[in-house]
């Protein structure tokens, strides 16, 4: 099958997909040929991925072979599978995703269980969240405990825009989204959780991460166009102002040296209840801060 706009005249099975397509990437270099022809096929066919296998001999029209080929001449330019067929799942829930908002990510999960875990059978709550993007993490937690109090803030209007769609698609109704640069603003109320997986990349890595990020998922999301610390300087100074005594903080930190960069950073703001969290890959990845 050439990847060409010509309409099909062969009968394609899934399993002649799947056969064509893992040759297909792999001679693009793709790293798991196999895995992508799959993911692309699960998502065109609203199929998990054991259900290609037990409907392996079932052919695919000619609808949906064009569509798959316009998907896969994106995906051979690298554009995020995830951008390619608008959505992804996070913490078992479905969210739309565009180039507006950085893309969910399995790790992130992490600073949704501790956040979940601090709230116990708490419910007169009120959350901070920093960086709203897609809205994962505050819908995530709404999704679980619907009675808690989320302000989410993010800079970026189209941000906000597909956060309020994924959080009407999964029906929340406690978070409320508003558009505030934080490192020149904060509410005037106080809170009894914070959490933000905020831009840490610094901005002389960025040249060096995969194309699939740094050709296509938005910069103001990845970098503060800095050392990668500028939102927890923030964040450290403004925290005692923003929440409540007994409350806390969660803050996704980078790999490499930027987790003790972070710790030493609130350590230095006087900070002294500090824990370096270590995510299911047994990479530090959340900061917890207690009040």
């Amino acid at each position: 099958m050439k990847v060409s706009t010509k309409t099909v005249k062969r009968n394609w099975r899934i399993i002649d997909i799947i056969k064509w397509g893992e040759d297909y990437f792999k001679s693009k270099a793709f790293e798991n040929p196999k895995q992508e022809i799959e993911w692309l096929l699960c998502d065109l066919l609203g199929l998990k991925r054991i259900d290609l296998y037990v409907k392996f001999e079932e052919k695919i029209n000619n609808s949906k072979l064009n569509k798959l080929k316009s998907w896969i001449k994106r995906r051979v330019k690298r554009e995020p599978l995830q951008y390619i067929t608008g959505e992804t799942e996070f913490y078992g829930l479905k969210f739309k995703t565009t180039p507006q908002a950085l893309i969910p990510r399995p790790e992130t999960e992490r600073l949704v269980d501790l956040t979940l875990l601090s709230i116990g059978n708490n419910s007169d709550l009120k959350l901070l969240e920093i960086g709203a993007g897609s809205g994962c993490v505050s819908i995530a937690i709404s999704n679980k405990k619907p009675m808690v109090n989320i302000l989410s803030l993010d800079v970026s209007k189209d941000a906000l825009e597909l956060a309020e769609t994924n959080a009407e698609l999964n029906n929340c109704k406690n978070i409320k989204f508003l558009e505030m640069d934080f490192l020149n603003d904060v509410p005037n109320e106080k809170f009894d959780i914070l959490i933000s997986n905020p831009p840490y990349i610094p901005e002389k890595e960025i040249e060096n991460i995969m194309p699939e990020v740094k050709n296509y998922e938005p910069r103001i999301a990845l970098t503060d166009n800095g050392d990668g610390l500028t939102f927890y300087h923030r964040i450290a100074k403004k925290a005692k102002t923003l929440i409540n005594p007994n409350g806390f903080i969660f803050l996704e930190v980078g790999l490499g040296e930027h987790p003790q960069k972070v710790l030493s950073l609130f350590k230095e703001s006087k900070f002294d209840q500090l824990e370096l969290i270590k995510d299911f890959n047994n990479n530090e990845r959340i900061l917890k801060i207690s009040i």
